[in-house]
């Protein structure tokens, strides 16, 4: 497994665009991680793990230093999944001057939920993810579906853009008590980490509320309104638990046949966690 640092490297390991699987990290992976580099593994290509924390998707107040920097065990844990390259680089790397050219998506999907919490978030993502695929010209790139928003702006991106990329959303990987995996898990205490599912189950339970039925609007509403108190009462701080269609999420309207998920973000100490469920 070859570690490049420059794009220049890079260019020069993988001289042939479209030949590649991209799974984009910020590092400090877990086995969801890996589970997505199993998947590029399995499409035949030449996988290229990244690792980049980018500063340009973390607001005031957000944990952009203490973002733990782990690329030794990270190398590591890639090589055991069989990664072929790590693109791995430094900020002055990446960003040699101010990027000052950047992604804006589409506020009715971007400017919601995640969006609407940590504005001008998915402007640094889009940008970071657009400048990876730029670098690594892949014809496939893997994300996984915890961060569910995300996986939709960013095919939304490609699509818009004509990009002859497939974006592949993978299942998300959980503990055993149904936790969705994530770096930030590890910044839980070990009382709060014995607690953190209960996000998850807040939503099997707004899951099984809103049944297989089309939805009633009105009725939707005070069950997200009562699930959000509910989860408030357990000592949370919840900033969203909402259904919405999948493709596009926005609320689902009366008697609306579309697939949906459920979605939740919400603080347990000062760890933000977020979850989904499709139904």
């Amino acid at each position: 497994m070859k570690v490049l640092h420059s794009v220049d490297s890079l260019r020069d390991a993988v001289p042939t665009p479209g030949s590649t699987a991209l799974v984009p990290t910020m590092g400090n992976l877990h086995d969801g991680h890996l589970a997505l580099v199993r998947h590029a593994r399995e499409s035949g290509r030449t996988v290229v793990a990244s690792i980049f924390v980018n500063r340009l998707q973390f607001g005031p107040g957000d944990d952009f230093e203490r973002y733990p920097r782990t690329l030794v065990q990270d190398c590591e844990r890639l090589e055991s999944v069989g990664c072929d390259i790590v693109f791995a680089p430094g900020e002055a790397d990446f960003y040699p001057s101010p990027q000052r050219y950047t992604v804006r998506p589409d506020p009715a999907l971007a400017g919601i939920l995640e969006g609407a919490f940590r504005p001008g978030f998915f402007d640094g993502v889009c940008t970071v993810v657009m400048k990876l695929f730029c670098c690594v010209q892949p014809s496939i790139a893997i994300f996984g579906k915890k961060d569910y928003q995300q996986w939709r702006v960013l095919t939304r991106m490609v699509e818009q853009f004509s990009m002859p990329i497939t974006v592949v959303g993978i299942e998300t990987e959980r503990a055993a008590d149904g936790l969705a995996l994530s770096s930030r898990n590890g910044y839980l205490t070990p009382e709060e980490r014995s607690r953190a599912a209960e996000l998850h189950a807040a939503l099997r339970r707004l899951v099984a509320a809103a049944g297989a039925g089309p939805p009633i609007p009105a009725e939707q509403a005070a069950r997200e309104q009562s699930a959000l108190q509910a989860l408030a009462r357990q000592g949370w701080h919840p900033d969203y638990l909402t259904v919405r269609r999948r493709d596009d999420l926005q609320p689902p309207g009366p008697g609306d046949p579309s697939p949906r998920v459920a979605l939740g973000a919400a603080r347990l100490g000062a760890t933000r966690l977020i979850d989904n469920i499709e139904f």
